[in-house]
């Protein structure tokens, strides 16, 4: 009998035989190609479309360093200060792990902001991505509860006292406040049982929620498909004969794997800076009274929230009491950010990207973002911050002059959205990208 040649198995044949073996019993291949490998984009994204992505990226850094930092963190009033600082000393790589988790949660609110900035920018938000607009905004809101919970854990002076300033905002509610506010600490006061509860929200609750939510915002995303910097549809033109994809669509895969992969790279540039560098970045990612203990007796001179909160804060003071009560403050820090769910509603723009839109929608555009940052920058300052700029300034109140002047400014944006975008002189959409 003639010998029989046998090949060698190479180790792309023995990849490619558990890949096999593993997609008769689990749809994985046709997950990969549904999600991602196949999944048709348009041809045309710019610069703006990298901090979808990145959010995504920061996410699970976020998720991995948060783990490691529970294996040592324990959530005691009593040892939870100590047990940062045992982590950033003793614990090896733990400085780095925990500077990675808190410069990463001001990260993410700048890629989230950002993205957030794009849908504002292109119309995202526009028919028929409602719903893909509004499961984003959940997300952001779970970003923030996230936030919140997981910033009182360093059991540092800001973090009591932020957390005690905020929560009492909760008691301002009519009627269930008292109790809202004592059910959020699960306690009179700030104290082990709200270190407790926070934890358990901040490690379990909120991220199981915010997972669920990122998996709908994709499927959402999948259904509709992308927006393009033109708002062209591409789902709408006719296919290539020899493709079968729309005149203007492509792969993800490979196209803007490799993409994404170049904005990680950048990302981790300029990450790597600020966490090697400027871990807290002068007071805003991290503040100094965070290195101090915790003491109920001993109120820190300024209480801020991080800067991410800081232009709902600014709103927040801005709006003066009503018969002692800070409920309208509150209430307008809460419209500040639910306002956003209605934007597809708002806009009444026959265009859906700003490279057609006309002078009146980019100058709102642009007072509106002028306004965001400055009201993010005044809520970081005490209420007399530009007392020195003139004499006519010297008083405390001045401050909070200008901070409703933003606030107004910002909330017009919003409530004028359906006149300025109407009336808006604009430009005919093309048929194709360009």
């Amino acid at each position: 009998m003639a010998a029989v040649d046998k090949k060698p198995v190479t180790g792309a044949g023995r990849l490619n035989g558990v890949l096999t073996w593993i997609d008769t019993r689990f749809p994985l291949i046709s997950l990969w190609e549904s999600q991602w490998g196949k999944y048709i984009a348009p041809k045309n994204f710019n610069f703006w479309y990298y901090f979808g992505s990145l959010a995504m990226f920061v996410l699970v850094l976020q998720l991995l360093t948060g783990i490691f930092l529970t294996m040592n963190y324990k959530p005691d009033a009593a040892q939870a200060f100590a047990s940062v600082e045992y982590i950033m000393r003793d614990v090896p790589g733990g400085w780095i792990i925990r500077y990675m988790h808190s410069t990463g949660a001001s990260f993410f609110f700048i890629v989230v902001y950002l993205h957030m900035f794009r849908g504002l920018l292109y119309g995202s938000f526009r028919k028929p991505r409602e719903l893909l607009w509004i499961v984003g905004m959940l997300i952001y809101l779970a970003l923030m509860a996230e936030a919140f919970f997981g910033y009182l854990l360093p059991w540092g002076q800001m973090s009591y006292w932020g957390a005690q300033v905020i929560v009492n905002l909760f008691g301002a509610v009519p009627f269930i406040g008292e109790r809202l506010s004592e059910w959020i600490r699960g306690d009179y006061v700030i104290s082990d049982a709200t270190l407790n509860r926070f934890f358990a929200f901040h490690v379990i609750m909120v991220p199981m929620i915010l997972l669920g939510l990122v998996a709908a915002h994709l499927m959402a995303l999948h259904e509709v498909g992308s927006n393009n910097p033109d708002g062209v549809e591409i789902k709408k033109q006719p296919k290539d004969e020899q493709t079968g994809l729309p005149l203007d669509g492509i792969y993800s895969h490979p196209y803007y794997s490799i993409k994404d992969a170049l904005g990680v790279v950048g990302f981790l540039i300029v990450f790597a800076i600020v966490l090697f560098f400027l871990p807290e970045m002068g007071g805003y990612f991290l503040e100094s009274n965070n290195f101090i203990p915790a003491d109920s007796l001993k109120t820190p001179p300024h209480i801020a929230p991080v800067w991410y909160f800081t232009p709902f804060y600014s709103i927040l003071r801005a709006v003066p009491p009503l018969f002692n009560s800070q409920f309208p403050g509150v209430a307008a820090m809460g419209v500040a950010v639910v306002i956003f769910f209605f934007l597809p509603w708002l806009d009444r723009s026959p265009v859906k990207s700003i490279r057609y839109k006309g002078p009146l929608f980019k100058g709102a555009l642009a007072i509106f973002v002028f306004a965001f940052v400055l009201l993010g920058y005044l809520g970081t300052e005490p209420t007399n911050v530009w007392g020195q700029f003139g004499s006519w300034l010297q008083h405390a109140d001045r401050a909070t002059v200008f901070a409703r002047i933003f606030t107004v400014l910002y909330f017009s944006f919003f409530i004028l959205m359906p006149w300025y975008s109407k009336i808006d002189r604009c430009k005919p959409e093309p048929q194709r990208l360009t």
